[in-house]
């Protein structure tokens, strides 16, 4: 009986997966983790593919970078370029994406910290603890309007300000979260090493290489670009 109820349910996911390739969700080189999360009997899919996969997200890039772009079109945001920043991801490996949505394909990648947490929110190295509270030292997840230019006392001395959009993130501005550079941050993966913890209160914190690259688009622009930080959604 065990054995039938576990081909039944096996059976019922394969076709909700297929109903979900033909309405075009992203999961058609995900269905080997069913097969795996019932022999395991314990760990779930997500965990079996980060242990095989350290890049593993369950957020492919190409589609969040799709629905990136049909935000940037309705809501006046740059169309040529997005940064998406996705910390489900193994943090020892590029989490930070500026795509290019002209070309479909990554532009710019990098590592990238997230913030270290305040007493009662402490992140550590890979599992992260995300708030919208003040001095609570989190990341916030949530769309950003990148906004001014400025001076910043880290990494190249440039940063640019952060304006939160959504509920999870609209104390972004006042927490002073904004996207910069620190000289600590390797520019390259440490992967299997985890980036180390410290180098953010909340704030993108990426490796000045990189922010070097970044500023250098982000001059050119006429309309805010937009950022998106998310994770396992």
């Amino acid at each position: 009986m065990k054995r039938f109820i576990k081909w039944f349910i096996s059976i019922a996911l394969i076709f909700l997966v297929l109903a979900g390739v033909i309405g075009g969700i992203y999961f058609k080189d995900r269905l080997w983790l069913i097969a795996k999360y019932f022999e395991s009997g314990q760990k779930s899919p997500i965990e079996i593919a980060k242990e095989e996969d350290p890049q593993f997200s369950p957020v492919d890039l190409t589609v969040r970078a799709h629905e990136a772009y049909e935000y940037a079109k309705n809501n006046g945001f740059d169309l040529e370029h997005a940064v998406l920043i996705d910390f489900g991801r193994h943090s020892g490996k590029n989490r930070f994406f500026v795509w290019n949505f002209k070309e479909n394909r990554v532009e710019i990648e990098s590592l990238v910290a997230h913030g270290y947490g305040n007493t009662g929110y402490e992140s550590s190295n890979q599992e992260i603890v995300f708030s919208n509270i003040p001095n609570s030292y989190t990341s916030s997840l949530g769309k950003y309007r990148l906004g001014e230019r400025s001076w910043s006392r880290w990494g190249i001395n440039i940063h640019y300000k952060m304006h939160g959009l959504e509920a999870t993130n609209d104390k972004a501005f006042e927490r002073y979260i904004v996207l910069h550079s620190f000289k600590h941050v390797p520019n390259e993966e440490v992967y299997p090493a985890y980036l180390p913890m410290g180098f953010s209160q909340g704030c993108p914190v990426i490796d000045d290489d990189t922010m070097r690259k970044v500023d250098a688009l982000l001059q050119t622009k006429e309309k805010p670009v937009l950022m998106w930080i998310y994770y396992l959604e």
